[in-house]
C-alpha cells in the first residue's frame, strides 16, 4: 500500500486532518504485528511501528489513523487509495496485535473443546499455561468473520 503518513511531531491536536502540511508518501507493510513503513524509493524500511497497545481508528475518508495508549500524542495518520483500501487496512491492523491473536486461539479452543470434549493444547503440554488462558472471565468472541 502506498500512503500518506504525518508524523507524530506533525500533528497540532485540535485541527482537522485536511489542514495538516507534514504528510509524506510511504509504503507500508504488515509482518505480523510490526507496520513497517519505507522511502518510495528504497527497500529497507526506515520505520516500524509494533501494533500492540494502540487504537486503530477511521478518520476521515480514505484516513485511518495508529495512536499508542500510553503516549497519545504519539499519532500517525494514514491516507489510503480509496475507501475500500482504508476499510481494509483498518480492519487488518486491528487483528494484528498479539493480544488479539490470543483471544482468539482462546476463543476457538474453547469452541473446539465444547465440540468434542478435548482440549486441543492439551497433547503440546501448554494447555495450562496462563498465556492461553483468560482469566474468570468467559471468553470473549474475538471478532472473526
Amino acid at each position: 500500500m502506498c500512503v500518506s503518513v504525518m508524523s507524530p511531531q506533525a500533528l497540532p491536536a485540535p485541527k482537522p486532518l485536511k489542514k495538516l502540511q507534514m504528510l509524506k508518501k510511504r509504503l507500508v507493510k504488515l509482518v505480523v504485528n510490526f507496520l513497517f513503513y519505507f522511502r518510495t524509493d528504497e527497500a529497507e524500511p526506515i520505520g516500524a511501528l509494533l501494533l500492540e497497545h494502540c487504537r486503530i481508528a477511521k478518520e476521515e475518508e480514505n484516513v485511518f489513523s495508529i495512536s499508542f495508549i500510553e503516549e497519545p500524542e504519539r499519532k500517525y495518520c494514514f491516507e489510503c487509495d480509496s475507501e475500500e483500501q482504508c476499510r481494509e487496512w483498518v480492519e487488518a491492523l486491528k487483528r494484528a496485535s498479539y493480544e488479539f491473536m490470543r483471544r482468539s486461539l482462546i476463543f476457538y479452543r474453547n469452541e473446539i473443546q465444547k465440540m468434542t470434549g478435548k482440549d486441543p493444547l492439551e497433547q503440546f503440554g501448554i494447555s495450562e499455561e496462563a498465556r492461553f488462558q483468560l482469566g474468570t472471565r468467559k471468553p470473549e468472541s474475538p471478532g472473526l468473520g
